[in-house]
């Protein structure tokens, strides 16, 4: 009788014990230029929508016929590469926020035109 009782309980110890291993981790390296790049990337989309949420953009958005909403969810769908782009454009205008006309067109047709390469 002790033989039976022991036989089942020793393969149920046996199979507890395997199930219960601690996982096996991992761990690498991250290079600076992808942390770098991670907040690089981040800070270019906040430059971005604060441009977008400027209230002369908005205006000149209307002008050509586009809505404000669906400029700024084209500017959400933007990869990495196409923000920081986009953000070096708008760091290239004079300082002081003194944007001429010309200026301004061309920020916006830029942004426009990724947005409809994208949509396609």
């Amino acid at each position: 009788m002790n033989l039976k009782l022991s036989r089942p309980l020793g393969i149920a110890v046996i199979s507890a014990a395997l199930c219960l291993q601690p996982m096996v981790a991992q761990a690498g390296i991250i290079s600076t230029q992808e942390v770098a790049g991670k907040n690089q990337a981040d800070a270019d989309r906040a430059k971005v929508q604060a441009f977008l949420e400027r209230a002369d953009v908005k205006q000149r958005l209307l002008a050509l016929g586009v809505k404000s909403v669906f400029a700024e969810q084209r500017v959400a769908s933007l990869s990495d590469e196409e923000i920081h782009a986009l953000a070096g454009k708008i760091d290239s205008v004079p300082a002081g926020g003194n944007l001429s006309n010309n200026d301004l067109i061309v920020i916006l047709l830029i942004a426009i035109l990724v947005t409809l390469i994208i949509a396609l």
